[in-house]
This record gives C-alpha cells, structure tokens and sequence, in this order.
C-alpha cells in the first residue's frame, strides 16, 4: 500500500459507494487499506521489538495487532456473521483493553508479559478476522449493512488510533535502550533554517457553533453541536519551536516554580525534568531520540513530547497562555486539513515557515496542541448504551484536551471538532505547544 493511496481515500467515515463499485465493496476496500497501513507500520520491526512495554501506558506492537482484530471480531463478527466460533476464546480477555460490559480483561500493565500468542500467531489472528470480514459482506444486503456500518466504521477509527499509539509506542519503546534503534531510516534534511518571529493572528468577540455537523464520522465526544461565546483573543500563527523551548530550558524554566501549576511542579521534582522527554545534553550539545535514530536537536522544528504542565509553564514563562479548545476550533473553521501526518511516513515534526506569515500555519498534523481546555461533556452529552458507549465518556475526568492532530495521526482521521485527551503529566505522544494570548 502506497501512501498517495491512503491520502486519496474518503476522509469522511460515512462511506457513501463510489461510482461504479458497491457500497459493500467501498467498505471493505476501506478496510483494507487501513488493515494492510497497520501491518505496514511494522514492516522493520523484529519479532522481538513487538513484545516489550517499557511502561504501563506504553502496549506492545503485538497487542496493539491484536486487540484492533478483537475490536472487529466482538462488535462486528460475533453479533452478525452467522455462527460465527473464535478459534481462540481466551483472546477475549488478552485482548480486551478497557471494555467492562464486553467482559474481563488482562491487566494494562503486564501485557508485556504475555509471550503468547507469537507474533506469527497474532498475525494469524489478524488475517483470519480479516477474512471472515470479507465474508460476511459478501453475504450482507444494504439492510445488515444498515446495521453494520456504523459500528464498523467506529472500528476503522479505532484502528487509525491504534495506529498513532503503535507509533508512538514502540519510540518509547526504543528509546530503552542503550543502542538506540532505528524504526525508520530518514534523509538528511540540512541545518536548521531560520524562523520568523512568533506572530499572533487576532479573532474578535463572537458567538460560535461548537461540535460536530452533519452526517460525516464523529464521536460522540465532539456532539452536541452547540453555541458557545468565545471572547477576543489572539493565536499564535505558528507552533513553538525547539529553539524557543530552549531559550525557556536555559534561562532556568524548570527551575523557577512561579511558572508552573503546583500539580506540574510536584510533578517535575517526583520525575526530575529537565527537558522534554527524549532529550539528553551530551558536551554543550542537545540531542533528541527521534524514530530514525538519535538527530542533534532541530532548532526549527516543532518542539513536542511535552507534558500539559510543561506546556502550561512555557506559555506562563513567555506572557501568554495556552487556547481554550473552543478558541483553537473557532480559529481552524474552515481552514483545510492538510500538514503532516502519518500518511507521509516522516514520523517526526517539520520545521516551520521560514519567512513572516499572518496565516495560522501547521494547524493540523506535526503535534498536538495543548489546550486550557478541561475534557468534560459538551452540553447535553449523553454516552450511549453498550460497551461502546465506554469508548469516550467514561475519561472524562482530570484530562486535559488536545486538537490538531499530530505526524503519527492518520490524515483521514482528522477533523477541526476531534477533541484529544491525556492526563496533563502525560508526554509519550507527539504533543507540543501552540500560544495564545488575550487582547492587547
């Protein structure tokens, strides 16, 4: 699978059929792809890289392999494939991750204890679901379909999820050990160019509709669309760079408590930070653990692998703040979804402009941005029924919300109204740093 093949598919989830080829086969050929980009993640890994979790957030790439193909089998092929038997019952409970109405599950933290099934095993399991996938929409009429799609196209994004967490996992992963491996190998790019000066794009005083509209995929975290004001503020045009981090790191940011919430700063003590995670300064030299090996750090690039606290405190440091979710939604409306992301197989944030802009720019893909933003219900929200109705509501609760998408998200998984969401001492994924500020 190529990726100019991933970036031409639907970004929506709804899957109307094209032209000339049926809905059923629009579907799976969807499926497909996804399936086939998950495997192809893995491509340079050793069957010893899929086992190891090198901490109780971090799963191994296996079981990430295995719990999407138990996501379909459970809520796909066990309620609608006739006489549908799993080869292997006890997957239910290796595989299951936080799902209590689907049944028991193995403990998150010990998953890299499970030697069993082998690798080959679990791709097995893998291509035996895909399978009776492709059977079972063989069989189906557009009524079953009717019934089917909605819940499977909840399991393609469910996939693109895991997806990102594979990425960003087996980084973690890898940066456990001493020789440093190399997930993928990428081109030199040069020396770090110049960039222009932070610049802040001004939105007045409105009333805005939050939340998702119209018949495309969404969770249900991102509903019901509702009005909200939004005072004056001013946006960052670009994120934060390494470079600016820096300056944050040497003027003794992590030293100053004034700058940091009291959560973040008992936290940096307990966990002694002292950079970004994945940075180490070797003789005066600062160097970052990217998945292409250890790189000097990139001064233009996107700084990322930051907690909210840390975020929180460079905002503080440079008299700004971080956005409210709903001021970082108002201000990406209408602009396109383009950037960074996965598809590109980069794996790492790009530099940003080079020369003075007033457009926001690198709004979506490269790192997440941090928000002010406390993820709680949207007025009205309601979780559904089921096991599925586990799948946003019940985090609702000591998160804080991210936007935008970063270079391990699927750029078919991205909308303005997706609402992201870790714990603020969080810093494994690839989050980073946009500034706001309130008006002049």
């Amino acid at each position: 699978m190529t990726t100019s093949t991933m970036e031409e598919m639907p970004a929506t989830a709804s899957l109307r059929a094209h032209k000339g080829s049926s809905r059923a086969e629009t579907l799976l050929g969807r499926y497909r792809q996804i399936r086939d980009f998950s495997e192809r993640l893995c491509e340079t890994l050793e069957p010893e890289d899929y086992v190891v979790q090198s901490m109780p957030d971090v799963s191994p790439t296996k079981w990430h392999l295995a719990h999407t193909s138990w996501f379909f089998e459970t809520f796909v092929l066990k309620v609608w494939f006739p006489n549908y038997r799993t080869e292997v019952p006890e997957y239910a409970y290796l595989f299951n991750s936080y799902y209590n109405a689907a049944g028991d599950m193995h403990r998150r933290d010990l998953r890299g204890l499970i030697s069993r099934p082998t690798v080959s095993e679990t791709h097995r399991f893998r291509h035996s679901v895909d399978s009776h996938i492709a059977q079972l929409f063989e069989l189906a009429d557009d009524a079953l379909l009717d019934e089917i799609e909605p819940v499977f196209t909840i399991g393609l994004h469910h996939e693109q999820q895991h997806q990102e967490l594979l990425v960003t996992d087996i980084k973690h992963v890898f940066s456990q050990n001493p020789l440093a491996p190399i997930f993928r190998e990428r081109e030199s790019e040069g020396t770090a160019q110049e960039v222009a000066p932070l610049a802040f794009v001004d939105f007045a005083e409105t009333i805005v509709e939050i939340g998702h509209a119209g018949s495309s995929f969404s969770y249900d975290n991102e509903s019901p669309r509702h009005r909200a004001l939004v005072p004056a503020f001013a946006l960052a045009t670009r994120p934060v760079t390494n470079g600016e981090y820096l300056a944050f790191i040497e003027t003794g940011g992590y030293g100053k408590p004034e700058f940091w919430l009291s959560l973040g700063w008992t936290t940096l003590n307990e966990q002694r930070w002292q950079a970004p995670l994945y940075w180490s300064e070797r003789d005066g030299v600062w160097w970052n653990f990217t998945l292409a090996g250890m790189k000097p750090v990139d001064l233009a690039e996107p700084v990322t692998h930051l907690s909210y606290f840390e975020a929180d405190a460079f905002a503080n440091w440079s008299g700004a703040r971080l956005p409210t979710e709903f001021e970082w939604e108002r201000a990406a409306a209408g602009l396109k979804i383009e950037g960074n992301f996965v598809d590109a197989e980069r794996f790492q944030p790009g530099p940003v402009a080079s020369a003075p802009n007033d457009k926001l720019e690198q709004m979506y893909g490269d790192v997440w941005e941090w928000t002010r933003s406390a993820y709680l219900p949207y007025p009205g929200y309601r979780a559904a029924a089921g096991a599925l109705g586990e799948y946003n509501g019940k985090f609702m609760c000591n998160q804080m919300v991210l936007r935008g998408g970063s270079c391990a998200t699927s750029h078919s998984h991205m909308r303005a109204t997706y609402r992201n969401f870790f714990q603020p001492e969080k810093r494994w994924q690839f989050a980073g740093i946009r500034l706001a500020r309130d008006p002049q």
